[in-house]
């Protein structure tokens, strides 16, 4: 009897052509969060599960959560997101951290989903949050940061959008115009929050079951038409004028493509009042790819110190889409350059020293394990996918040569073996 060869449902084994192109696209973003002065962190795999049922949404508590009792009865969960425990790690940490901070991680998450395009079980996602400040820059830097990492990855911004949205303005608005008292808030803001994925009918019943009135209804439809001069209208000018958002857009304080769309919740219950997703604006992939937003009160589970923070999760599976939908993937980049054999045993020290030459010069070099004929050495660096392959026959072992050929272009010179380095390394710098 065999094991099935296939990974648990909704996690994904990398083979190397795979890995090369995640490697690539996550060091260009690394390095552009490094730009912007982002630190890098990370934290265990595991945590208590009470910091996800204090802040994170009901649906990723009472539905996805891996969650289990350990040995020593504590009641723990898979980490299904970041947020909960860098703000444990920022509010323990805090007496030794500089504030405003600003860091990310890429750790890899667990949701019990339903796999489907854009959803898996076991994800990685690209966490970063500034810590420290309620200042409107945050925001800004927040949203230039974003651009800057489209950019990175080829994008430009004709290909996403972030929709935009400001709790505080919302629940303005849903008390002041709509008429919805403070408890029903957050029911009606989870119909909100799903209101383009289901019909008139289901959002008009789940809204009754919250009791919310015909009157009300037809408002509350009518809110949710409004652009943003007409919305912050209905929230009043006390909040309007305290909303980042507001402003953001109304002073154009980035770049970066944003649009004020009243229907981004974003479902996790420590928001507080930026919120924000990205969008592809592709037809073939009209969907959120992730978001992020303004969560004040999240470090309140572990300290008396007010710590504000806003950030983001940009996850891995939605970011290939987008990549791979734009024609913006990478292509693989496997190594090694170069393949290096001797025709002999007689040579096999020669071809080491060569090899480890090469590699000292960071030259990414294998040599043969065997010795091959010129043949079957050629042979297998082409399989390989080698640019260079560094031969060791009887002739270039009398003379103290090498010989290197161009996989590519099938032509051959032979050097002493004391220049092979330099000879490789300008090939392939020329090459690149």
């Amino acid at each position: 009897m065999f094991f099935s060869t296939k990974p648990y449902r909704g996690t994904r084994d990398f083979l190397p052509s795979e890995m090369s192109v995640r490697t690539q696209i996550f060091e260009k973003l690394f390095q552009t969060a490094e730009v912007f002065g982002f630190r890098r962190y990370d934290g265990p795999i595991l945590e208590s599960a009470a910091i996800y049922e204090a802040k994170s949404g009901k649906e990723i508590v009472d539905q996805q959560m891996y969650r289990f009792t350990d040995k020593g009865g504590r009641d723990v969960a898979l980490r299904p997101e970041m947020t909960p425990s860098v703000a444990r790690m920022i509010a323990g940490n805090q007496a030794d951290i500089v504030f405003p901070s600003r860091w990310y991680s890429h750790p890899n998450c667990f949701r019990y989903e339903r796999p489907q395009k854009g959803r898996v079980r076991e994800h990685w996602q690209l966490n970063l949050d500034i810590f420290g400040s309620e200042d409107i820059g945050a925001e800004v830097e927040m949203f230039d940061l974003i651009g800057a990492l489209f950019e990175a990855l080829g994008a430009d911004s004709s290909m996403y959008v972030i929709r935009v949205n400001d709790r505080m303005l919302l629940d303005a608005a849903l008390t002041k115009f709509v008429g919805i008292s403070g408890d029903s808030l957050s029911a009606v803001g989870a119909v909100i929050d799903r209101w383009e994925k289901v019909d008139e009918e289901e959002r008009r019943e789940e809204l009754g079951k919250a009791g919310i009135g015909t009157h009300e209804i037809v408002r509350l439809e009518s809110l949710l038409a409004m652009d943003l001069d007409e919305f912050a209208e209905a929230a009043g000018h006390e909040v309007a004028s305290q909303s980042r958002i507001v402003k953001i857009i109304r002073d154009g304080l980035t770049s970066t493509p944003i649009q004020f769309d009243s229907h981004i919740i974003r479902g996790f219950d420590y928001y507080t009042s930026t919120v924000f997703e990205v969008f592809d604006r592709s037809p073939e992939n009209r969907r959120s790819m992730f978001g992020g937003g303004r969560y004040d009160d999240l470090a309140s589970l572990f300290t008396d110190r007010k710590i504000p923070g806003i950030g983001c999760g940009m996850g891995d599976v939605t970011t290939w889409n987008f990549l791979e939908i734009h024609g913006l993937l990478p292509e693989p980049d496997l190594g090694p350059d170069v393949f290096v054999f001797a025709t002999s045993d007689e040579f096999a020290a020669a071809a080491r020293r060569v090899t480890r030459m090469l590699r000292g010069a960071g030259i990414r070099s294998v040599p043969a394990l065997d010795n091959p004929s010129p043949k079957a050495g050629l042979r297998f660096a082409d399989r390989l996918g080698v640019r260079y392959a560094v031969i060791i026959g009887q002739s270039e072992y009398e003379s103290g040569c090498v010989s290197v050929k161009d996989m590519l272009t099938s032509g051959q010179t032979t050097v002493d073996e004391g220049n092979v380095v330099r000879v490789v390394a300008d090939s392939l710098a020329a090459s690149s």
